[in-house]
């Protein structure tokens, strides 16, 4: 007897919570039909990792990326090939970076999106941006190569005010040395 009033109680339980408004979305949600709206994807948090993406230098205008494999070598799954070159700009005195990439291309069909490609990387040239709706119906679909993977960075970039780690000690450094400049002008007589 007391079993099937437990059984009674779960559910009506479960049909109360069939009341409130449903917890998961459909996706891609089309729209309703009849009433003809169409919902937005579901917003991301700023802390979200997505699929990795290269970063911008917009002051030099190269890409951050140096080709130097360490990512590639850290993978766990392997997934991205990279080929550097010679730095046309550094030739001209225009940048520090001797090396540049040449082409890059990460299989996101075997990207666990471990984010360790960006924790080892010595030059803040690779991102973990917020995209995730990248699927193909095709099997190599997925590979994404250098100019794609910059338009994701820059995307990201954008989005986050996306200030480079080094650039921001830098900024710091800077400040701490100011405000010392500062108070040691009005201990000055």
């Amino acid at each position: 007897m007391f079993n099937s009033l437990k059984g009674l109680v779960v559910t009506l339980v479960s049909t109360m919570h069939g009341l409130r408004a449903p917890v998961t979305r459909q996706y891609p949600d089309t729209g309703n039909v009849l009433t003809g709206r169409v919902s937005e994807p579901t917003p991301v948090k700023d802390r979200f990792m997505g699929f990795p993406a290269l970063t911008w230098d917009g002051e030099i205008g190269e890409p951050f990326c140096t080709s130097c494999m360490v990512c590639i070598r850290q993978c766990p799954t392997q997934c991205m090939t990279s080929v550097m070159k010679d730095n046309p700009l550094h030739e001209e005195g225009k940048s520090d970076r001797r090396k540049i990439v040449d082409s890059f291309e990460i299989n996101l069909n075997r990207c666990i999106l471990c984010g360790i490609c960006v924790e080892v990387c010595n030059f803040d040239a690779i991102v973990m941006s917020h995209e995730h709706e990248m699927s193909t119906f095709s099997r190599n679909g997925d590979r994404v190569d250098l100019p794609e993977l910059l338009e994701i960075g820059q995307k990201f970039q954008r989005e986050t005010d996306w200030i480079p780690p080094t650039k921001r000690v830098k900024v710091q450094k800077g400040e701490d040395s100011e405000t010392a400049d500062a108070a040691a002008d009005s201990e000055s007589p």
